[in-house]
């Protein structure tokens, strides 16, 4: 007979041996542990083989506590790297494409391994923190190879039959180049009622009102690449886009003892925009010389109108209407050099040369009597602003010690921006700017980094022209005095790998900002963007991938992605602190995936939600809130007829859009002539995503 004593041994051992036994079960599923060399978390591509990937960005996306970051996508000029992706290294050449899409066009097959390495340790100006570094195979061969996606989409409102992309790959004399087609379509709507009270609440009116929205975004674009045995590197990317938006609301408006009123409001935008960048990497010296030559172009018509018809026989329909014609253009040479000296110091100079401009033209229009369009005048909506802005940057890194690297940059940015118009003017800047890294690895499960850095932001060109939101009746006069703004910003980031049970890395930042832009009086009737003395923000940012094989979970995970921030800065007409305007309070992902070991099966399901700040103007206030999280559910099959089929059932909770405006009958500061209070529903949102790869 077994003893007692004997039994409660047996179990302690089993238990304390259990998760081992668990991983050495099924070895392909519980793969998802980095091998470290070189101070750098390795991933092999046979790693992720349970997720039967198509494209690199199917890998990229499973590898734990990782999140891709594009950075500021709409900045102009290059700049220091702020996306924290590289491919073999390198940034990602060109403006025209982001992180996702470019790992989308990266066949699985030619993944050699991912790599995770502090951003400061390499000798790349202005990473820090998790940074990805995709190694591929050198392509062989004659034939082609190639991935698509087609993705459609079916609510209440419409059906989405036109979203998806493709992307082909192959030798070109002794480079390679890569040919893609793709189609962001959108077909959305919500529809809801809305109250209007006084201040008292005492209903107004009622509208009830169905909106709908539909966008196509159809963009070919080409990319080839070269290196030569003498190790020279030549990159061309080219793209050319459509952009067609058509966006409707109509509304059914009651009023006890009125007659009811049918309101309209439409907005088109006819756009197409075109970029070409090329670059050209070689020795010289006893270093590397980058050079980079971008130019990009946008043509964008855009049309607004708000209409009245009154059904109560005598009273004529109003309306107002908002052409506005935008060019916007973007002429970029850069220069990188980097060389190293004795010791392992990295030392760099880059130097940008960049020319911006917006020529906007604008028109208001009002119906009269007769049902004819009558001109308003504008002051400063046709307008065009240019800005010549040059940056020089120099940087250094060292290794301080086996487990410590510095990484330091500093220079400075001249910016010429002029304004033709009613009130143009010219004006130049120059502020300086950089950065300090350290990256601490104590451990070889555990990476600490610091950051410091001086910032120069970017002015929003549209902020210098006049412009009108017909849909609301407001309007923006347009403000030519206004500066870049400028912060101090801090963060300090740390990532624990948990061995089998994943990882988790958590940011902590702080923010103080000079001049930053918000809505400031401009007469006793109009305001207009402008700067502010002084804000702040700070925030946590965590990121996390736990996965359950030492439970014998075997092929579940579950990824968490949060933020909460925290802002403030004093209101410009009351005094009272307050947080920046439309600014993030929190934001969640989480996404729960199990791929069943030995089947082609895999389900899941995820929730997010967001929630901003009040956006402020001078005489409202307008709330956005969301009704319930955003909720799906999946199920995925790996290999129908050699395709990748995924079902996905979304809107679970009845996600819904709130939204508040309390409009003032002069200022914030003053009385509240009236509130409008709506809810649009979007009900159930069914999904198909079928991916293959040649």
């Amino acid at each position: 007979m077994i003893s007692r004593r004997a039994l409660t041994a047996g179990l302690v051992a089993a238990l304390h041996c259990w998760p081992v036994a668990a991983l050495a079960q099924d070895a392909a599923v519980s793969s998802l542990q980095p091998r470290v060399e070189n101070g750098r978390q390795v991933y092999l591509a046979e790693q992720f083989a349970r997720f039967n990937p198509r494209t690199a960005l199917d890998m990229v996306t499973q590898v734990p506590g990782f999140t891709i970051d594009t950075g500021d996508e709409d900045a102009r000029g290059l700049g220091q790297a702020d996306e924290n992706v590289l491919i073999n290294g390198a940034r990602i050449s060109g403006k025209n494409i982001d992180a996702f899409t470019f790992l989308g066009r990266i066949s699985a097959s030619n993944v050699l391994r991912i790599e995770i390495v502090d951003g400061a340790t390499l000798s790349i100006s202005g990473l820090s923190g998790q940074v990805l570094n995709l190694v591929t195979k050198a392509y062989e061969g004659a034939g082609l190879n190639g991935n698509f996606k087609w993705d459609p989409r079916w609510r209440r409102s419409g059906s989405n039959w036109f979203a998806g992309e493709a992307s082909v790959s192959g030798k070109l004399g002794k480079g390679d180049f890569t040919l893609s087609v793709e189609n962001d379509a959108q077909r959305s709507g919500v529809e809801g009622p809305e109250r209007i009270t006084d201040r008292f609440g005492g209903l107004l009116f009622e509208r009830d009102e169905v909106a709908r929205y539909r966008q196509d975004q159809p963009k070919i674009s080409g990319a080839y690449s070269r290196t030569s045995e003498g190790g020279a590197v030549f990159n061309a990317n080219a793209a050319y886009q459509i952009y067609r938006k058509r966006e409707t609301v109509a509304t059914d408006r009651t009023q006890a003892g009125q007659p009811d009123i049918f309101e309209f409001y439409s907005s088109n935008e006819d756009e197409w925009n075109g970029e070409f960048s090329t670059d050209y990497e070689f020795g010289l010296g006893g270093g590397r010389l980058k050079l980079i030559g971008l130019q990009r172009f946008e043509h964008s018509p855009v049309s607004n109108f708000f209409g009245q018809t009154f059904f109560d026989g005598s009273t004529p329909p109003n309306g107002s209407r908002f052409d506005q014609t935008t060019d916007e253009g973007e002429s970029i040479l850069r220069a990188e050099y980097g060389w190293k000296t004795a010791g392992g110091s990295d030392w760099g100079i880059s130097v940008e040369g960049a020319y911006n401009f917006l020529d906007n033209k604008g028109a208001l229009a009002e119906l009269d009597a007769q049902g004819v369009f009558q001109p308003v005048p504008l002051t400063n909506a046709n307008s065009k602003v240019t800005e010549y802005r040059g940056e020089v940057i120099t940087s250094y890194g060292r290794p301080l010690s086996d487990a410590v690297t510095l990484q330091a940059t500093l220079g400075g940015e001249y910016s010429k921006i002029s304004q033709t118009g009613a009130r143009g003017e010219s004006r130049s800047f120059v502020r300086p700017k950089g950065s300090v890294s350290l990256a601490w690895k104590p451990q070889p499960d555990l990476d600490i980094s610091l950051k410091v850095e001086r910032l120069v932001g970017q002015l929003n060109f549209f902020d210098f022209v006049e412009s009108v939101d017909v849909s609301q009746n407001n309007g923006n006069a347009g403000n030519p005095a206004l500066v870049p703004p400028q912060s101090w910003r801090a963060e300090l980031e740390t990532t624990r790998k948990l061995g089998p049970w994943g990882s988790l890395t958590v940011n902590i930042y702080g923010e103080q900002f000079s001049d930053i832009v918000d809505s400031i009086p401009i007469t006793a009737t109009t305001e207009a963007r402008g700067n502010l003395d002084s804000a702040t923000s700070y925030g946590v940012e965590l990121t996390s991938s736990i996965l359950f094989d030492p439970i014998s979970w075997r092929g579940a995970k579950l990824d968490f992605t949060g933020e909460v921030r925290k802002s403030s800065l004093r209101d410009p007409l009351t005094g009272i602190h307050r947080r920046i305007s439309d600014d993030k309070i929190f934001t969640y992902e989480a996404t729960l995936r199990h791929d069943i070991p030995g089947s082609d099966w895999a389900w899941g399901a995820g929730v997010e939600d967001r929630r901003y700040s009040d956006f402020l103007r001078l005489d409202q206030i307008t709330r956005f809130r969301t009704g319930a999280p955003y909720s799906w559910i999946f199920v995925e099959h790996k290999d129908v007829m050699g395709l990748t089929v995924q079902a996905n059932l979304g809107n679970l909770f009845g996600h819904s859009e709130n939204f508040t405006r309390t409009v003032y009958a002069n200022r914030r500061d003053g009385p509240i002539a009236f509130i409008e209070d709506r809810s649009r529903q979007f009900g159930l949102i069914y999904r198909l995503t079928v991916s293959g790869s040649f």
